[in-house]
């Protein structure tokens, strides 16, 4: 502190001090430098795992709401009274639904409604690039088409343009993937679920970790054979992509 000294009236001096001195103002900004560096990692680590606590919230949302739409029979391209699973702009009730063709069942012709009510929140049906955002992560879903390889979505959702998912394989199974926005900021870790109901959850670390909009997981990155997510998906083993998958606990 600097320190003026004065004389009062009676004659006695007295010390008022005034300000820091720069070193004081560095030990005063050195302590708010080391306070940040133990808080910030915390604070970064609450939110990731906030995100990754939400995506697997989502997740379970996604799996809800597939076989809500299947108990109702809400999509039945083929007509044979066998509902089949959706695409998230037709779960959402934001795209229309894939319908049997006017005058007779035609696998794939698109739909004229939307549902309503919708088994899953509207926000997930606002999609682009194929795949819909929330809380730090990405999400996409895939239908099987007939060698049973994943179709995304269209664009900005439902499925309204060829190829389109295999009536009968698609009454059977889908599966859906969650990856971080920016992979070590809004999350770390990917997830996955298909009709079964188990997501399953990989570290998403190290080179090739998946993130950005278009930085996702292939269809079958979390199933035990190539081309197909039809098949058996890996339980505490190797995926596709050569990364570990294992159920979230």
């Amino acid at each position: 502190m600097l320190r003026e000294v004065h004389r009062g009236k009676n004659g006695m001096q007295h010390t008022r001090r005034s300000g820091f001195t720069i070193i004081e103002l560095l030990i005063v900004i050195a302590i708010i430098a080391i306070i940040a560096a133990t808080a910030l990692p915390r604070v970064l680590g609450a939110r990731l795992s906030a995100n990754e606590t939400s995506a697997i919230a989502t997740m379970r949302a996604i799996v809800t709401a597939q076989m809500q739409s299947i108990s109702s029979g809400s999509i039945d391209t083929d007509g044979d009274g066998r509902a089949e699973f959706g695409y998230f702009g037709e779960l959402s009730g934001v795209a229309p639904t894939r319908i049997a063709g006017l005058g007779g069942p035609a696998a794939g012709t698109p739909g004229i409604h939307e549902l309503a009510p919708s088994p899953l929140l509207s926000a997930m049906g606002v999609v682009n690039s194929s795949v819909s955002s929330h809380s730090g992560y990405f999400f996409q879903v895939w239908l099987p088409d007939v060698a049973g390889a994943g179709l995304a979505e269209d664009a900005t959702g439902g499925k309204l343009a060829g190829p389109f998912p295999d009536p009968d394989l698609s009454e059977e199974s889908f599966c859906a993937y969650a990856w971080p926005q920016r992979a070590g900021a809004t999350g770390n870790k990917c997830f996955f679920i298909n009709q079964d109901g188990l997501i399953l959850q990989s570290s998403n670390r190290g080179p090739g970790a998946y993130s950005g909009v278009a930085g996702g997981p292939a269809y079958d990155a979390a199933y035990t054979v190539a081309g197909s997510i039809s098949g058996a998906h890996a339980i505490n083993g190797t995926g596709v992509d050569g990364r570990t998958w294992v159920p979230v606990q």
